[in-house]
């Protein structure tokens, strides 16, 4: 078992994995803008390997590059399967070589996450895993079912609620966590029980609601990995953070790994970035001009582009009430009247929508910093773009 690290490790290992395969790559595809790999997969191609790409359906803002990318990749003699749109959304990003050698990982496939972002992989070959990826794969390249049959293979929304629910209550010392969104309830309860019995858990990322433990935003770039290392001897690394929306209604992919050498270079990265959050932190209070500085550089968005954003947000948002109000009426037709009694459903319906919400702006963040990568590559430039 190998750990890959971003954006330390950059494109190599992906790059390798397709160049020495010898008869087969299966790839879960959900972004991609890195011309490196689709040469590396067109050349398998050509050499024989039978290569097959399942690529989003939907991709909020990258539909148009996802189906051109489709269409290249059949020219080249690539199998191409698009997946079903029975979930909210396809997110899990894995590569299989051979039927031999598994790589599970955070980032997707473009420069902005590889070179640009902390991201994480997995690259195993345990025979049993191996084969509950390939399971996985033919299920959502041919539209059906996936039943899960190991809990190390942590899939949205088969097994995930589950295993990751569990994972967190065994921890008995501590939990170190890089999570973009932990908004989920029943989630944030047990990391809340964690921490009232006395584990020490430490977030890299955000979280919703009060926290009775410490949670920092990670400094000097993106954050894109879902990781949890529990009592410094266990790790989940995923595509799923602990959002409702991601463990109950997407196809996101994780595994967890109990391998000495990968724990602990997950852990000396987490340990680095937190020293050099600290670092920042001490950093800018010394220095309150500097600070002050780096604030208006980094929301220097004018008073009438915000006015212009919210008109244009609240016309844009009129489809997606009456969108609201139908899948509503479509529930209580289905389950009957007395569902909108009981608060559980009520509170469930709204946090889905309001994850819906949040994920459309981060989305919107990522397509603006991917456009902002591609001409820093292409120019050789600093984007003149307004973060």
């Amino acid at each position: 078992m190998k750990l890959i690290v971003e954006p330390a490790d950059g494109v190599g290992p992906l790059l390798s994995a397709i160049n020495h395969a010898k008869r087969s790559v299966e790839a879960a595809i959900f972004r991609f803008d890195r011309r490196d790999i689709e040469a590396a997969l067109m050349a398998a191609a050509a050499r024989g390997v039978r290569v097959t790409a399942l690529i989003a359906f939907h991709n909020r803002g990258g539909e148009k590059s996802l189906r051109e990318l489709e269409l290249r990749f059949l020219d080249a003699g690539i199998i191409v399967a698009r997946t079903s749109g029975d979930l909210v959304r396809y997110h899990g990003k894995y590569i299989i070589i051979d039927r031999h050698t598994l790589y599970v990982l955070s980032f997707n496939f473009t420069r902005l996450d590889i070179d640009r972002s902390r991201g994480f992989g997995i690259i195993t070959t345990a025979p049993n895993v191996v084969r509950e990826a390939t399971n996985l794969f033919k299920a959502d390249c041919t539209r059906t079912r996936y039943v899960p049959k190991v809990d190390t293979f942590v899939v949205s929304p088969a097994n995930s609620r589950r295993v990751c629910g569990t994972f967190l209550k065994r921890a008995k010392t501590q939990l170190l966590i890089y999570d973009p969104s932990i908004a989920d309830r029943e989630m944030l309860r047990i990391l809340h029980d964690r921490a009232k019995a006395g584990v020490e858990i430490r977030v890299i990322g955000k979280l919703a609601g009060r926290a009775f433990f410490d949670v920092q935003k990670l400094a000097g770039m993106r954050l894109h990995t879902r990781t949890i290392i529990r009592d410094r001897r266990q790790a989940f690394i995923g595509s799923q953070s602990l959002r409702t929306l991601e463990l109950d209604a997407r196809r996101e992919v994780g595994l967890i790994i109990q391998d000495p050498k990968a724990i602990k270079k997950l852990i000396d990265t987490f340990e680095s970035d937190w020293t050099e959050v600290a670092a920042r932190k001490t950093k800018g209070k010394a220095d309150p001009i500097a600070n002050d500085d780096a604030t208006k550089k980094s929301t220097g968005a004018s008073a009438r582009q915000v006015s212009r954003a919210i008109a244009v947000f609240t016309q844009e948002l009129q489809p997606l009430t009456t969108a609201v109000k139908r899948a509503v009426r479509q529930a209580v037709v289905k389950a009957g009247d007395d569902v909108l009694h009981d608060k559980s459903v009520k509170n469930t319906m709204k946090q889905v929508v309001k994850d819906a919400v949040k994920e459309a702006v981060k989305e919107a963040v990522h397509d603006a910093q991917g456009a902002e990568a591609a001409h820093d590559a292409k120019t050789g430039e600093p984007s003149r773009r307004v973060h």
